[in-house]
């Protein structure tokens, strides 16, 4: 099954433009920038060769629909998987929509953060925030997929350390799944009282889904081109669904080589020493 779907450009409000407004964008010194950056953060991006323009926000209000399973099976519910990857995939799009108006190369240290609304418990606010930033000399060997910023959890300094070591970011790739896992019968429970024993059927339940998490974060990579997945983590959570239902959520940021090594200011390039001769 797939859970990937298109999301079509988002439609800043007028409060996010006045905002942005009064922000950097590429290639300007005029306004003032934000970030969450630590102070090691801000000059390690500085280091890197970029600049921080502003903090950026996607938000998405979603409810989320109803499924119903068999009590006594371990089964997906790709009704909430679908439902918790499109929500978020909504509320990237919307930060990248602002950091395209700042004119951005990219937006890094962004968090994923899903909160249920307190009037109604379906209901869940989506919400991915981070800071954006441009490449000093203007680049576009930074864009990432399609000619878009790229997007990355990676922190200021672990982005230093990337381009360091020869690679750049692509985008952040995440894969969902929500698993419901089989209640075991009052025999079986029984059996189990008073002693070891390993309860293979919620093993099973609970391997399965962050086998499927994590094959859906790969699949966004290869559809990427990227060569692989750093700062990978796999988170797990309940949102006050009903009980033995439980989503495990996959990110990481897909990296690809940098290509054009002259782009990267001197001081990254690794040097090399040549052994002397005698």
């Amino acid at each position: 099954m797939s859970v990937t779907s298109t999301v079509p450009d988002a439609q800043l409000s007028h409060q996010a433009l006045e905002r942005l407004r009064g922000l950097r964008s590429e290639g300007s010194h005029e306004g003032v920038f934000t970030s969450d950056f630590s102070v090691n953060e801000f000059l390690m991006v500085r280091e890197a060769g970029f600049e921080p323009l502003g903090l950026v926000v996607g938000s998405c209000i979603y409810h989320v629909g109803v499924q119903y399973t068999s009590w006594n099976r371990n089964q997906e519910m790709t009704v909430l998987s679908q439902a918790m990857y499109h929500a978020r995939e909504l509320a990237m799009a919307r930060m990248e929509q602002e950091a395209s108006a700042l004119h951005a190369d990219g937006v890094v240290g962004v968090r994923l953060e899903v909160k249920r609304m307190e009037w109604d418990q379906d209901i869940l606010e989506f919400m991915a925030i981070g800071t954006a930033i441009a490449h000093s000399a203007g680049h576009p060997m930074f864009k990432g997929v399609a000619g878009k910023p790229f997007t990355s959890d990676l922190s200021g300094q672990d982005l230093w350390l990337l381009l360091q070591s020869g690679y750049r970011p692509l985008e952040m790739v995440m894969g969902s799944c929500v698993y419901h896992m089989a209640h075991q019968g009052v025999m079986k429970s029984l059996g189990n009282v008073g002693r070891n024993a390993e309860i293979e059927v919620f093993t099973q339940a609970l391997y399965d889904a962050r086998e499927l998490a994590m094959e859906r974060m790969q699949r966004e990579a290869h559809e990427a081109k990227a060569e692989g997945v750093v700062g990978v983590q796999l988170h797990e959570g309940s949102h006050n669904w009903q009980p033995h239902v439980i989503e495990f959520f996959a990110v990481g940021t897909a990296v690809t080589p940098v290509e054009d090594k002259s782009i990267l200011p001197e001081k990254l390039i690794p040097q090399i020493v040549l052994p002397v001769n005698d």
